[in-house]
């Protein structure tokens, strides 16, 4: 897509922007670089842990490993594995890496809607005076037993009130999530804008938790939002795009 805004594709370097926020850190689930030593302290302290590529989008090349008992499980797509030690897990996931980086990020038992877990994006851009303004929150619906959420691995989309709901959310807890996390959209946009020049827009992933937590998963420079038409209401596709269209984006 030819338009412009600036990318940051390393998930690692993202992350660290955000974990030097005091305002923002509480909202980002551990996260460490994949190395040897790292997977032995991950898996330590959390039952789940997720193995992501530092670059790349999609929700493609991502494993969720869980302990169970004393060995390990990963699930990659709906193709799992099991490995009795830790050393087994290591070589499989080093040989998965193909050249690339990857993190590990303590897993977040995401809310669900009648048995498949949702996440959340909130798209955040800047208005014309250079304003960071959150312009849209959709909801992302896996299907049930797949690792990713995303759209094009089979997800659904929702809207965010009508989700929660379904989800047994109140509506005082529904308007307090939406405050918080266009709130927190903006915030992440000016802790951007501190390290580099030139970002028009974002797009966080974020986690709603069992308990109604919110984590960031991930920011992305580069934020999708066409499945919003397809939607039946299509005002919140349009919002974006006419946001859009003032840096050039025409999709």
């Amino acid at each position: 897509m030819n338009y412009q805004s600036t990318t940051i594709k390393s998930k690692w370097t993202k992350t660290k922007w955000l974990l030097n926020s005091t305002k923002i850190k509480k909202y980002i689930p551990k996260t460490l670089p994949f190395t040897y030593d790292n997977l032995k302290i991950m898996l330590s302290e959390y039952s789940t842990v997720y193995f992501k590529p530092t670059s790349g989008s999609g929700g493609f090349h991502i494993i969720r490993i869980t302990k169970i008992g004393g060995s390990y499980q990963t699930q990659h797509n709906s193709l799992k594995k099991r490995f009795s030690t830790i050393e087994g897990l290591y070589e499989y996931l080093k040989k998965r890496m193909n050249g690339r980086n990857y993190i590990l990020q303590k897993g977040i038992k995401l809310a669900t809607v009648k048995g498949r877990p949702f996440d959340i994006r909130v798209m955040v851009q800047k208005t014309d005076q250079g304003v960071w303004k959150s312009t849209g929150i959709f909801v992302k619906i896996g299907r049930p037993n797949t690792v990713a959420t995303n759209y094009n691995q089979g997800g659904d989309i929702g809207f965010l009130p009508q989700t929660l709901s379904q989800a047994g959310f109140s509506k005082i807890q529904i308007n307090k999530v939406d405050e918080e996390l266009k709130k927190l959209g903006e915030s992440v946009g000016s802790v951007f804008n501190k390290h580099n020049t030139g970002f028009q827009e974002l797009g966080l992933d974020v986690a709603l938790d069992k308990s109604g937590d919110i984590w960031i998963l991930e920011v992305n420079t580069r934020p999708q939002f066409y499945p919003l038409k397809q939607m039946k209401d299509k005002s919140m596709y349009y919002r974006i795009l006419s946001y859009a269209k003032q840096y050039g984006r025409k999709k």
